[in-house]
């Protein structure tokens, strides 16, 4: 299996109300992609979606605490964005290229999505079938992310980089993963 781990870094014109740490890993074998994403930290400090009785696909999960990864095809202006709630509601867009032609992901009608919470910390994991929307043999570069609230009504934005002047997730020079 072909994978590695990864840290995330908050953007550095965010208030970092709250001390935590994002760490992960990613891998990818065939048409599976496996990803865990890790909360450490002082978890009473951030406000975290309680677990739905019914996780379903939902719109507007970058406005609470929430992962996120983005999937592209290498030298493909196309790519796919994945949120993950800690409650366990999820959504997955395409897009043509950098924010434009956005709809939702038809391919996938639910996402497995596994989380353990701990009071120091809060595990959430997925396996996917990237198969369903790029062949096994595509190299993908990869874009890692998460969205944080603090109780202090205050967002954070978490990278593996931020290249630009504001937290932009979208942005292909923040796809640094190859798989």
């Amino acid at each position: 299996m072909n994978g590695q781990d990864f840290s995330l870094q908050p953007f550095p014109q965010t208030s970092p109300g709250c001390a935590c740490q994002i760490t992960g890993h990613l891998a990818r074998r065939a048409d599976t992609l496996a990803i865990r994403f890790a909360l450490r930290g002082r978890l009473a400090q951030l406000v975290i979606p309680a677990p739905a009785e019914a996780p379903s696909r939902r719109s507007g999960l970058w406005e609470e605490t929430c992962f996120e990864f983005f999937l592209a095809v290498k030298h493909a202006a196309r790519y796919w964005e994945f949120n993950l709630s800690p409650a366990g509601h999820w959504n997955v867009f395409r897009f043509a290229g950098y924010r434009q032609g956005m709809a939702e992901e038809t391919a996938f009608t639910s996402l497995p999505l596994s989380v353990w919470r701990r009071t120091d910390s809060l595990l959430l994991g997925l396996k996917l079938e990237v198969g369903r929307i790029v062949p096994a043999d595509q190299p993908l570069e990869v874009g890692l992310a998460a969205v944080i609230e603090c109780r202090d009504g205050g967002l954070t934005y978490w990278a593996l980089t931020h290249p630009g002047p504001r937290a932009d997730f979208h942005r292909r020079d923040g796809f640094l993963v190859e798989l």
